[in-house]
């Protein structure tokens, strides 16, 4: 079988990169080593942390969460308070919108129920697995603070995943060291120090009720002692099994340690804490395993440090990589420091089986659930870094949901699947005005199923994908309504867009949603011809007849009929931007769009703008053939879009991980291309300012 151009721009865009002008292979480590974060205070709001994607340990500056609660988190860490008295979910009732003429059922807060429309929005949530910290005593028993530490110093290796710790306390030195398996919800920590030999360095274990909050920075109260059980159910000589009841959460915490110490309960007054006392010795060892089933399979801390560099290391090894170090422009540092700190923090925060939310595992904004349309920015740099299957299993959530998104769409007079905007661990979605009417995320599992295509042409990923691919394009034909008088194909009303800041009752054909609509029915009917199938006479009907992209004096807008934009609406999100850039441009007149990214360079609110707005940006330029302009957005002064010391953005509540992933998106699309781009790095100046060495990308579609 012919395999499809795309795939041969790929490799050879692999071969190019990567060994071009007879450069070697890139020495990874010494990229990834130059960046090892040092830091020598607790920043309270940004932990530095250790974890495999799916499980995630946040500490400050002693190695454990001693002065700071930083969460623990997993994937599978979700809670639910109970529903108000007498009511179940099923009770509640959907309102409708007028939409074209037929009252639509839609997930809105009724103001009927405002008690269980408030559960419905609060649960299930994330909830924080357990602290664990030391108890650092001074030489009279009274207790240290953080400002009794001295000469305190952290450093996270991000090629092994191991944090090392040092301070002092009273002149005495400590050191800490900190990781977590690689495939395990468990950490393992080692600490060293003559405090520990004279009982002044202790562990202690103490487990939170959960909260509401949806942006807590901490997650879960220590106020509510009664409403939850910790109990010890197997004290061994060196372990014990803790047993978690919160509600309707129940969970096991396995402690072990290999160096002589005594496990004690704090009693009656802090039930749900516990301690570990060191015994005759100066160092103590040991792990902590946080799961759903009971288990007595529990690592040495040194096994975990083993693992854990192992696992690193590969993943390093593994995929793409690039190298700005012979550029002449000084930004090169900082734009690399990004890109290897984004990597390290994708990877620990959002590499599991389920998709992430926005602060990933750090902390929980809005309540621990993922949003659909924001997949796409958290996952689409696996694919483009050739690291496919660090995203893959988290899209198991499309083929899980599909009964319940054909279900919304049926009830809405739909054909095919209407994916959720927000959800949590199943599908069930929060209702929101803007989460019942956001479209954008409806052709994201097209775009993925083709990325995953490119990546392996085979009859194995067209079964996988195609219900999936058909049914999300036979919602994208019937959502679109046909205007007879017009003979045209229009989204909306009502429909809230990227944008989220126009009337979504009077909102009308949004730029950026037409863009994708193209993409993703062109793109579908290109998995029926694949399949040996004919073209479907619906979709290409709505193609053909699809409104073009709004067009004002020669520049595009949001949607069609906004009033006075470019004095009104030049904030948040520059969404119709991405038509081409983000997306590869259908329905785009490339010299309108040029004049239209020049427009938003000049006006745009850059301090009123979300994260992965600049990414976006960069890749608008990179397509226009505006390098420079890419780099700029990349290195954006704007408040909105920067990297602390451990790599976590801001862009959004803090901290923001699609700027991390949008980020990671935009790199790899400068540095490979995409379909039809030509020469090497094309997001880069050639002018001799910066010197790219890449390998392993992948081309962008």
């Amino acid at each position: 079988m012919r395999k499809p151009m795309y795939l041969l721009y790929s490799l050879i865009g692999i071969v190019l990169l990567s060994t071009a002008c007879g450069q070697s292979r890139i020495d990874r480590k010494a990229v990834v080593d130059r960046h090892r974060i040092v830091t020598t205070k607790t920043d309270s709001l940004s932990p530095a942390q250790v974890g495999n994607g799916k499980f995630a340990f946040g500490v400050d500056i002693t190695g454990l969460q001693t002065f700071i609660p930083f969460n623990t988190m997993s994937q599978w860490s979700w809670h639910s308070f109970p529903l108000p008295e007498g009511l179940e979910v099923e009770d509640f009732q959907r309102l409708t919108l007028d939409t074209h003429g037929k009252d639509v059922l839609y997930e809105l807060p009724n103001p009927q129920q405002p008690g269980l429309s408030d559960w419905l929005a609060g649960n299930p949530h994330r909830f924080n697995l357990g602290r664990i910290g030391f108890k650092l005593l001074h030489v009279d028993g009274s207790e240290a603070t953080l400002n009794d530490l001295s000469d305190t110093r952290q450093e996270v290796d991000l090629w092994t995943g191991i944090i090392h710790s040092s301070f002092k306390l009273d002149g005495v030195a400590v050191s800490v060291q900190t990781a977590c398996h690689p495939a395990l919800d468990v950490v393992g920590v080692t600490v060293e120090s003559p405090l520990v030999a004279k009982g002044q360095l202790l562990v202690f274990l103490d487990f939170p009720y959960a909260e509401t909050g949806q942006m807590k920075d901490y997650v879960g109260t220590y106020d509510f002692p009664e409403a939850h059980r910790s109990t010890v159910k197997e004290l061994k000589e060196e372990s014990v099994t803790i047993v978690r009841e919160m509600d309707d959460a129940h969970y096991y915490t396995a402690l072990r340690w290999n160096t002589r110490a005594r496990f004690v309960e704090a009693g009656s007054a802090s039930p749900h804490r516990f301690e570990l006392h060191p015994e005759n010795t100066n160092e103590l060892s040991f792990t902590c395993l946080f799961s759903q089933q009971e288990t007595d399979n529990i690592l040495t801390a040194s096994r975990i440090f083993n693992d854990s560099a192992r696992g690193w290391r590969s993943f390093w090894q593994s995929g793409a990589a690039i190298d700005l170090s012979g550029s002449k422009d000084t930004r090169w540092k900082e734009l690399e420091r990004r890109i290897v700190l984004s990597q390290y923090l994708m990877k620990v925060n959002e590499a599991g089986s389920l998709s992430p939310q926005e602060s990933g595992l750090v902390n929980n904004g809005w309540y621990g659930r993922f949003h659909f349309e924001m997949i796409w920015w958290h996952g689409i740099h696996y694919a483009l870094w050739n690291r496919w299957e660090l995203l893959d299993k988290s899209l198991d959530v499309y083929k899980t949901y599909l009964p319940t998104s054909l279900e919304r769409a049926a009830r809405q007079g739909y054909q095919g699947a209407r994916w959720p905007k927000c959800t949590a661990n199943f599908d069930r979605e929060w209702p929101h005005l803007i989460h019942a009417t956001l479209i954008w995320q409806q052709p994201h599992p097209i775009y993925f199923a083709e990325l995953d295509y490119r990546l392996h042409p085979t009859r194995t990923t067209l079964d996988k994908w195609k219900d999936i691919v058909f049914a999300t394009a036979d919602f994208m034909a019937s959502y679109a309504f046909h205007e007879t008088d017009a003979d045209r194909y229009v989204l909306g009303p009502p429909v809230y867009i990227v944008f989220e800041n126009t009337n979504p009752e009077e909102t009308m054909n949004p730029a950026f949603e037409l863009g994708y609509w193209r993409f993703g029915l062109r793109t579908a009917q290109e998995w029926r011809k694949r399949l040996a199938l004919p073209e479907d006479e619906k979709w290409g009907e709505v193609l053909t007849k699809l409104s073009p992209l709004p067009v004002e004096d020669g520049l595009y807008v949001t949607h069609e009929g906004i009033r006075d934009m470019w004095a009104n609406y030049t904030f948040e999100h520059p969404a119709l931007i991405g038509t081409f850039g983000m997306l590869p441009g259908d329905g785009v007149d490339p010299q309108t769009f040029v004049r239209t990214l020049d427009k938003i360079a000049s006006v745009w609110n850059f301090d009123r703008t979300w994260g992965w707005d600049f990414p976006m940006l960069a890749m608008a330029a990179t397509r226009s053939g505006n390098p420079a302009m890419a780099i700029d957005f990349l290195l954006h002064p704007a408040g909105g879009f920067q990297f602390d010391a451990h790599g976590l953005a801001t862009g959004g509540p803090f901290p923001y991980l699609p700027s991390n992933g949008a980020l990671l998106t935009a790199v790899a699309m400068m540095a490979a291309g995409w379909d039809g781009s030509s020469g090497e790095a094309p997001g880069f100046l050639h002018d001799g300012s910066w010197t790219v060495r890449a390998e392993g990308f992948a081309t962008m579609p």
